[in-house]
């Protein structure tokens, strides 16, 4: 896989959202924010809401899930952080698994979703020197150079 990809996460609702694939981070980290605990028959759920493209407010997805741990994360600035994490199935490309997400407030991060170390093991090899190897992005128009005919 190229260093970021196109992912999407179906039982949230998020068809399409970027990621960045880092192997420097363990666990993996998605956008949240309004993120409220709350039980329903006995389990303990979280909800939340979900900006998925990047520097915009919309859409805005609410989301639930059920809380399988609470962690304390250092992030990458090095502040620790306690955090909810849910499991929830990945789709990239036409392969799905689960993987455990900490939910926390990535505004100011370059991008809404990281994929850690845990979810990338045994399952992709990352190239760090390409993108969207097994998604496509937005195609961007080429330069042409200057003085080439159309």
């Amino acid at each position: 896989m190229g260093w970021r990809e196109w992912i999407a996460l179906p039982d949230l609702g998020v068809e399409r959202i970027k990621a960045k694939l880092d192997t420097g981070a363990r666990t993996s980290a998605l956008h949240a924010y309004r993120v409220k605990p709350f039980r329903r028959g006995g389990r303990r759920f979280v909800r939340f809401y979900v900006h998925p493209v990047q520097h915009r407010r919309l859409p805005e997805l609410l989301c639930e899930a059920p809380i399988v741990d609470e962690r304390v994360v250092t992030s990458s600035n090095g502040r620790r952080e306690q955090r909810y994490v849910i499991e929830t199935p990945l789709r990239m490309g036409e392969q799905v698994w689960m993987i455990q997400v900490t939910l926390t407030n990535r505004d100011e991060m370059g991008f809404r979703m990281l994929l850690g170390r845990q979810a990338l093991r045994k399952r992709l090899l990352v190239d760090s020197g390409t993108s969207f190897k097994l998604s496509h992005g937005r195609r961007r128009k080429q330069k042409r150079p200057t003085g080439e005919e159309e």
